[in-house]
């Protein structure tokens, strides 16, 4: 681990991070979620203490499932999909989280609307102006 921080900043930057993050632990319970402002899919404060596959439509269980299987045994280190949703990009990428020790401590989804990032052209440094 790089530097240190106390719960409560760890807390508030994972809140300011422009991106959703929900936790599954090794029992495939949700244990925590970003509130990251306006969610591409919002999540009710209900949902922390089920099971994942209890979150997912019946036709994606069985892919849940096999994701799930591959970050426990370690023959998958990440899973990524992108979808279209009204007239926007969403990228969603899952990965397993491991302790210091590299036991599997649970799975990371990470969820992010890039339609604005692959409009980009040209580029823009951080010294330049901003446009009118």
């Amino acid at each position: 681990m790089t530097g240190e921080l106390d719960v409560r900043t760890f807390e508030s930057i994972l809140e300011a991070i422009p991106v959703e993050v929900s936790f599954v632990d090794t029992e495939d319970t949700v244990r925590y979620f970003n509130k990251n402002g306006d969610r591409v899919f919002p999540r009710p404060k209900g949902i922390i203490g089920r099971k994942v596959q209890n979150c997912h439509p019946k036709k994606s269980l069985a892919r849940v499932e096999e994701i799930l299987q591959g970050f426990k045994d370690g023959s998958l280190d990440q899973a990524e999909f992108w979808i279209d949703l009204n007239d926007r990009k969403i990228y969603i990428r899952y990965v397993p989280v491991h302790d210091q020790e590299g036991t599997y401590i649970g799975c990371l989804e990470v969820t992010q609307d890039v339609t604005r990032i692959r409009e980009l052209e040209g580029e823009k440094r951080l010294l330049s102006e901003e446009p009118g």
